[in-house]
């Protein structure tokens, strides 16, 4: 845990540095979780206001990996444009982009329809199967950042690569001005993996509170703005539900976003049509990154 807490310490100096010296002031939002925050909707199926690379919106997308590889959280700052769901990857240097995309290019563009005046970044790391309890048993790894199992990797530190990775680019957008970037939120869409399991599903709370608190502590902000995507069920399974104790992760859900400060849940994925058991249809995806900026710009306010 030592070694976890110093590696979040390493963005300390270049904030500060930066806001002594450039110009550009550039609000960043985190975009993290498992599966329905990758993304599986179908860049086909995007509308042209969609379906561009976005002006004034760069994002940092960590490479992905569910084993112990120092390739995990690696990533590059290019303007946003779609490609960032399933299948993406990047190894630093270049990024590859997939058929998929995820909430990030509603959630841009919703964003930039508030901040009118405003430069957008997003820093985005998610991997599917993943719960934050190690006691769920899921080969893709877990978000408990004392993990140091065998079985997937530990994301919590790839979070941590990859935010440390970002920061470390003082010009993201290649304008030749450092740039200042300014924490102003974490995304979080996760839990289904948790809800498989009757005493994982009732500890959801105490770990989630956890692992906020110290994903506001990387930041170096206790009271970041934290928006959850609450959990949904498809009922696509032989007994009518795919995760078993779902309602428990979504009652910890609830109470963390009415008991925390500064916290907030979006709910309408209940309404949503899905492509798979798992994974909702392109127009969830949308709808759920447009409520997502709306929301995170009220507890911005």
């Amino acid at each position: 845990m030592k070694g976890i807490l110093l590696l979040g310490l390493i963005i300390i100096p270049f904030l500060g540095y930066s806001q002594e010296e450039t110009t550009d002031s550039i609000k960043v939002f985190f975009l993290g979780g498992q599966s329905n925050m990758v993304g599986r909707g179908l860049n086909k199926e995007l509308p042209d206001s969609l379906d561009k690379t976005f002006s004034n919106v760069w994002i940092f997308h960590g490479n992905t990996t569910t084993q112990k590889k120092d390739s995990g959280g690696a990533g590059k700052w290019e303007n946003l444009k779609s490609g960032h769901g399933a299948g993406f990857k990047s190894d630093g240097n270049t990024n590859v982009y997939s058929n998929k995309f995820g909430v990030e290019l509603s959630f841009a563009r919703k964003l930039q329809e508030l901040y009118p005046n405003e430069k957008i970044a997003l820093i985005k790391y998610a991997c599917g199967g993943t719960s934050i309890d190690t006691m769920a048993n899921r080969k893709p790894g877990y978000w408990e950042p004392d993990y140091s199992g065998k079985q997937g990797a530990n994301h919590y530190e790839n979070f941590l690569k990859t935010i440390n990775n970002a920061f470390e680019t003082r010009d993201i957008n290649g304008d030749g001005k450092d740039d200042y970037l300014i924490p102003s939120g974490i995304i979080w869409m996760q839990g289904e993996s948790d809800g498989n399991d009757e005493k994982v599903a009732s500890r959801y709370y105490a770990n989630l509170k956890r692992l906020m608190d110290l994903m506001r502590a990387s930041f170096r902000n206790h009271d970041l703005p934290i928006v959850l995507g609450k959990i949904s069920d498809s009922g696509n399974d032989e007994d009518g539900k795919v995760w078993d104790y779902g309602e428990l992760v979504q009652y910890a859900q609830e109470k963390y976003a009415k008991t925390e400060k500064n916290a907030a849940i979006v709910r309408t994925t209940k309404f949503y049509k899905y492509s798979d058991p798992w994974h909702y249809d392109s127009q969830g995806y949308i709808d759920l990154g447009e409520k997502f900026a709306e929301t995170i710009f009220n507890l911005n306010k």
